[in-house]
């Protein structure tokens, strides 16, 4: 998957925009097609989803991890069910360090595997567009720098779908970021009694990286997040590189930057979603920024979701 395109996360549309927009009305189209045509199957056990709109970035799978965490307080067996291909491969791997992670080519078959397995929660990292499962409750992730960038579908702009069809089939709101009211405005004038949660990234392993010299590197949905966090917590980042979503890195580009980083000085680090997809023999080269979540008003969060399950 290519690095996104910059006029995706302006507010005024581009001209490249205004040109790509008839393709958007086709996206529209086909995905108006698919959701009538699609048949929703039932499931015996509670399933959850942790979805966006905007391609991305929006703090899903984090997410997801702390969601498992909070259930298995509350005393349920939970388990993340996934769709199998080739972009979640990294995600599969990262969930995986967490809990039991079941994956097949088709969702459904993943819940019922989960089923059979005698979990009681499935927890789906994606999929609130697939609209051939029903889910007991869905969680809509946003950023609050991205929200919705230019507010156009893809290939115009970054949405899945409008914001309108997204807050309306959405349970509650889970906003990366700082609170904004403009935000919050905008999502009551469509849903006015939805729930909206904040939440932050906290670095668990800050200390190791303070007052020395680092190089950062990424290939996640929104890798400047990655390099903003950094420089928040005060770490000295010497250069920081981008790449593509769920980037497959071939050993050429690792061997440069590690070379950077020992020409610099440097310690070389990345996310930890990023480190999985780098071969074993590159691995003592290279540091990862471990995180957890800060959720504003968690405790009604976790009373929200005693409710649900």
């Amino acid at each position: 998957m290519p690095l996104k395109p910059k006029f995706w996360e302006k507010d005024k549309v581009s001209l490249i925009a205004l040109i790509l927009i008839p393709f958007s009305y086709l996206y529209w189209c086909l995905f108006i097609i698919k959701k009538k045509l699609n048949k929703k199957k039932f499931f015996p056990i509670k399933v959850m989803c942790v979805g966006n709109i905007y391609l991305g970035g929006t703090g899903k799978t984090p997410f997801s991890i702390e969601l498992l965490a909070i259930l298995k307080r509350l005393g349920k067996k939970a388990c993340f069910v996934m769709k199998n291909h080739n972009l979640t491969e990294d995600e599969n791997k990262l969930l995986s360090k967490y809990g039991t992670v079941f994956t097949s080519s088709d969702r459904s078959n993943s819940i019922r595997l989960a089923h059979e397995n005698g979990f009681d929660v499935a927890i789906m990292d994606d999929g609130f567009q697939d609209f051939s499962l029903e889910k007991n409750f869905s969680f809509l992730c946003f950023d609050e720098k991205l929200w919705i960038g230019n507010g156009l579908l893809i290939p115009a702009g970054p949405l899945r779908e409008s914001l309108k069809s997204g807050i309306k089939r959405a349970d509650c709101i889970l906003i990366k970021g700082k609170k904004n009211d403009l935000i919050e405005n905008k999502i009551r004038k469509l849903n006015k009694t939805i729930d909206i949660f904040y939440f932050e990234y906290k670095p668990i392993n800050i200390e190791n990286y303070l007052n020395k010299s680092v190089i950062a590197f990424a290939g996640i949905g929104n890798p400047e997040g990655f390099f903003e966090l950094l420089k928040k917590n005060n770490i000295n980042t010497l250069k920081n590189s981008s790449f593509p979503d769920h980037h497959n890195y071939t050993d050429d580009e690792i061997k440069k930057l590690i070379n950077q980083a020992e020409e610099m000085g440097a310690i070389l680090l990345t996310t930890e979603k990023d480190f999985l997809r780098i071969k074993k023999e590159f691995h003592d080269k290279i540091s990862i920024l471990k995180i957890t979540l800060a959720i504003e008003k968690k405790n009604q969060l976790i009373d929200k979701i005693k409710r649900i399950i």
